[in-house]
């Protein structure tokens, strides 16, 4: 997009989201360790974005909640269909993960760190359906923001570090002790 085209439509998605649009719109987010998906048509006339909370299906009942990864995925698909669009043909990018909590030491998904349950999930969701991945920003201990307008270039990431947590006070220091002269 040359630097004086603006954006057809510009939409911002927040948790649970998905977005479907056009070529020359522009979809945004801010993620923390929920992921985004964007999926583009080869021809980039198209692209679908979904902003995911929790890897997979809920645990308790299916649900069409585009929070869950699974739902977010299929209501994505759902749309490129509808507008003659095999997602199968699609591109894709992966972002977000993060480790919004480092304190809690978890790295992994397996010991419930959500951002990597989220990329992890994203990344085997998008190979099992055949989809390739042209690129990911995942993990760490950043917020990222996301911007897309839909067309030949690639998506743009920000990194956006946490705020340092608060220092403790520092302790005051005796004043050493002198010896009378």
């Amino acid at each position: 997009m040359s630097p004086t085209a603006l954006p057809l439509r510009r939409l911002t998605l927040h948790p649970g989201d998905v977005a479907c649009v056009d070529r020359g719109d522009s979809l945004e987010t801010l993620l923390g360790s929920c992921v985004a998906i964007l999926l583009t048509d080869p021809g980039r006339k198209v692209g679908a974005m979904c902003h995911v909370v929790h890897a997979g299906p809920p645990r308790d009942a299916p649900t069409r909640e585009t929070a869950y990864g699974d739902a977010a995925l299929a209501e994505m698909c759902r749309r490129l269909k509808s507008r003659g669009i095999d997602p199968q043909q699609c591109l894709a990018w992966v972002y977000g993960g993060g480790n919004m909590f480092p304190a809690r030491r978890e790295e992994a998904a397996a010991d419930g760190q959500a951002g990597a349950a989220n990329f992890e999930w994203a990344l085997g969701a998008l190979h099992e359906a055949g989809i390739r991945v042209l690129g990911v920003a995942l993990g760490g201990h950043a917020y990222r923001k996301l911007r897309w307008t839909v067309g030949t270039d690639a998506p743009e990431v920000e990194t956006v570090p946490m705020a340092r947590p608060p220092q403790p006070a520092a302790t005051p220091q005796a004043a050493p002790e002198r010896s009378a002269a």
